[in-house]
């Protein structure tokens, strides 16, 4: 490899590297409708809403649905369990109040 081409690839490596740095440091919003439609009879109507950004930005912005999706989270099958139980004592509870 000349050394002409390694200088130019580590500048496109670092470019790629800022811009993605930056990407998810500032996040960016890409949005999108999908529409289909027979004789003007919308049959299919898709938003498609991306989001791209670092975890620590995405928390700053008050985004944090992973954190309790069962199926990404183990945390968040603990809560549900924790819930549910809770709703169950809860209905025992007001059972009993209600006999009384």
């Amino acid at each position: 490899m000349a050394q002409s081409e390694r200088v130019t690839h580590a500048v496109q490596t670092s470019s790629l590297a800022d811009i993605l740095e930056r990407v998810l440091d500032k996040g960016i919003v890409i949005a999108g409708d999908i529409k289909i439609s027979l004789a003007d009879i919308e049959l299919l109507n898709i938003k498609i809403r991306l989001l791209v950004a670092s975890v620590d930005k995405a928390k700053e912005m008050g985004i944090d649905w992973w954190q309790s999706d069962p199926a990404l989270s183990s945390q968040a099958s603990q809560l549900q369990q924790e819930n549910r139980l809770l709703l169950e004592r809860l209905e025992r509870l007001e059972s009993q109040i209600a006999a009384q």
